[in-house]
């Protein structure tokens, strides 16, 4: 009887809380390209031109969480990959007696025969709120880094853009990393 109680715990523990057990992530999928991203991040509804957003949670000391959003403009929209790092570069400020240049890494992949171009940079990053709305000045703030990916999927681009404290993203640019490398 007790061996039949113990049993019958277990398997509740295991159905009730299916999280202890496994911690795979969280799936995502961009023009049939699968991948995951990790179940520490917390999804947010995506809304107009973002398909996808996750929350990345702080690192200790950090004032704020980190952001993945992946934006999608219609297939051929959003314009081109140097017109997006452009801009992107326009929302960092570098630190003193650094050109944008000196900071902005720029790197070239592909997904299978899908180009994709990653922009690595780190400085004072302008938040905004309304990112498209030209009355809203931003805040800004100090030693941030952005990720900026674009993917040039055949129905795309998407574009992926990861901000937050320095420290907070690059404890998870492995996992960054990992979400471009196991696309299939």
């Amino acid at each position: 009887m007790f061996r039949t109680f113990v049993g019958a715990c277990i398997t509740i523990l295991i159905v009730a809380f299916p999280a202890f057990t496994e911690d795979k992530g969280t799936p995502t999928e961009l023009d049939g390209l699968k991948s995951q991203v990790p179940a520490s991040w917390k999804q947010k509804d995506g809304a107009g031109m973002r398909v996808m957003q996750f929350t990345i949670p702080k690192e200790k000391g950090d004032e704020h969480d980190g952001e993945f959003i992946v934006f999608f403009f219609g297939k051929g929209g959003g314009g081109g990959v140097d017109a997006n790092i452009t801009r992107w570069k326009g929302m960092i400020t570098p630190p003193a007696g650094k050109k944008i240049d000196d900071i902005a890494k720029i790197d070239k992949a592909k997904i299978g025969e899908i180009p994709v171009t990653i922009l690595d940079m780190q400085g004072e990053y302008t938040h905004k709120t309304r990112p498209f709305d030209p009355n809203d000045a931003g805040e800004k703030r100090e030693n941030y880094r952005m990720i900026g990916i674009i993917i040039e999927s055949p129905n795309g681009p998407f574009f992926v853009r990861v901000t937050g404290p320095a420290k907070t993203i690059e404890a998870n640019k492995k996992a960054i990393d990992s979400w471009i490398k196991n696309m299939k």
